[in-house]
Formats: C-alpha cells, structure tokens, sequence
C-alpha cells in the first residue's frame, strides 16, 4: 500500500463548514488527491482532556461543541462510521504510552467535521479521533506522533486540526481577512520551522509572539503530531494554503507525503464569526 500522506488544517470557526471559500476549496482539494485511506485518524483541538484516549465506537455521534451559531449548523451530521479495531492497533503501536479506548463518550467535534464535510463529504471512511493530552508537554506530543508513522503504511490518513495562532480574545471584525503583526511573525517562524526542521516545532514556545499567539495550547498542539511525523519520515511538510482571519487567527494548513498544492486564486476569506459571539475559547 502507498504511504497515506499527513495534513494539519487550520479549521478556523465552525462557519466554514457551511462556506465555499478559498481554505475550504483548499480542504476539498486534499481529499479529492490523496488516496482513499482505510481509516481517518483525527487529531482535534476540541477534543482536549487528562488523557490520551481514541474513540473505539462503530458509529461516532456527530458533536455539536459550540453556542451561539446559526441552526443551520446545527443539524449538520457527519456520520461516517468508526473503526473500533484501530484503537488497540495505536496501542499496540506506541508503546509504553498508554492509550485508552472511548467507547461511548466522545465522537466526532467539530474541529473534525468541519473540516471532513469539504474534504471526504460523502463521510464514508471510517473516522476516529485521537484526544490531546492536557496533562503531558510539548515533546511528548511531537514523539506520540512520531510514534504514529507506522499507520502511514497502512492505509490510515492522520490529521491535525487546530489553528496554528488562535487568541480569540485579540479577534478583531475588522479584519476579517488580515492578520496582526505578531500574528504574522509566529506564523511565518512556524512555516519556516515546519518545512525546514519540523522536530524544532516544540520549541516554538520559546517565540518572542507566543503568548500572543497561543494562549491556550489546544489548537496549537495539532500541529505536532505532523511535526512528528514529519521528522521522523524526514520529509519536509508542504503548505496546503495560508491566510489570516480577524487578526488574531492563522488559516495555514500544512501537507506532508504529497506535492504541494497550486497556489488558489481564490481571494475569498475565512467564514464570518456570526454578530453577538463571545470570543470565548471553550466555545470555538
């Protein structure tokens, strides 16, 4: 079996999985390239507890966590199947790291669907999620998805889903397609960092823009899991798309194991954060 290539997306606000705009013609794009898989293996911001665990049901629940959004978005379903079967293979393949199975807790967040809506609409493979660790530091998170590389070769796609810089906090409406200056300059070290020396990505939190630009560390420890894998094939990640939304968010999304991607013409920004919601971390 070929190697399944790796993505990080950078998923911004659950709006876009309602939208076409240029970051979701960019998700439908990787899913239309890379060969099917036998099972989606997420990594998502919104599934961040004290534990690492991988969701073993047959039939995940589509999660709707988040307040505040159009209905619209609420009755959107994603009901692809799980694979119960892979949680004792990642077991299996990172050992000693412990790794329970979630057999009725969790499903599918929208830092997932929000994103496999675009990329594998027809929700037909297999999905499973990964949660991040709350209590375990940077290098444990870059080795655990080192330790993932062996599901490459074996038909499982692995994805990130976070936002790169994400301060809900700082999001300005003005600048709904623009971002801050030290927004700017951790993206642009972290781009450097993940197509030159992917393993330097866990050292980031040394940037001078850091704070600024991960404030909590749930959507920004996504991205590394590919930096671990990507280290470990010694293959430099590839940028999928970039851009900017309301200051303080990052939209880069990042490819690895396949060409980069032609550049969009596509001017369209991210999807509008909807009036009256609170930038509130727990929410989106």
């Amino acid at each position: 079996m070929t190697t399944m290539p790796a993505a990080f997306i950078g998923h911004g606000n659950p709006m876009n999985a309602l939208e076409t705009n240029r970051y979701t013609q960019a998700w439908r794009s990787f899913g239309a390239a890379v060969p099917r898989p036998r099972a989606i293996l997420v990594v998502s911001a919104h599934w961040y507890i004290n534990a690492t665990a991988v969701t073993a049901m047959p039939r995940p629940r589509t999660i709707h966590d988040f307040f505040g959004f159009p209905q619209q978005l609420f009755d959107v379903d994603y009901p692809a199947p799980g694979l119960p079967g892979l949680a004792e293979e990642i077991s299996d393949i990172v050992k000693p790291t412990w790794v329970g199975a979630d057999i009725d807790s969790w499903g599918i967040d929208h830092g997932t669907w929000s994103v496999l809506v675009h990329a594998f609409p027809d929700a037909d493979i297999p999905v499973t999620q990964l949660s991040i660790n709350a209590d375990k530091g940077f290098d444990y998170h870059l080795e655990l998805g080192a330790k993932l590389a062996p599901l490459r070769e074996d038909g499982v796609l692995i994805l990130g889903s976070g936002n790169v810089v994400h301060n809900l906090g700082g999001a300005n409406r003005a600048m709904p397609d623009a971002g801050y200056d030290w927004a700017q300059r951790f993206d642009s070290d972290a781009k450097e960092t993940m197509l030159d020396d992917p393993l330097n990505a866990a050292r980031l939190d040394a940037h001078r823009d850091f704070r600024h630009a991960v404030p909590t560390p749930d959507h920004f420890l996504p991205l590394l899991y590919l930096a671990g894998l990507a280290g470990t094939s010694k293959e430099g990640a590839d940028v999928l798309v970039d851009g900017y939304a309301y200051g303080s968010l990052s939209m880069t999304a990042y490819t690895l194991g396949m060409p980069a991607a032609t550049p969009s013409t596509d001017a369209t920004a991210a999807a509008a954060i909807p009036a009256g919601l609170p930038a509130d971390g727990v929410n989106i």
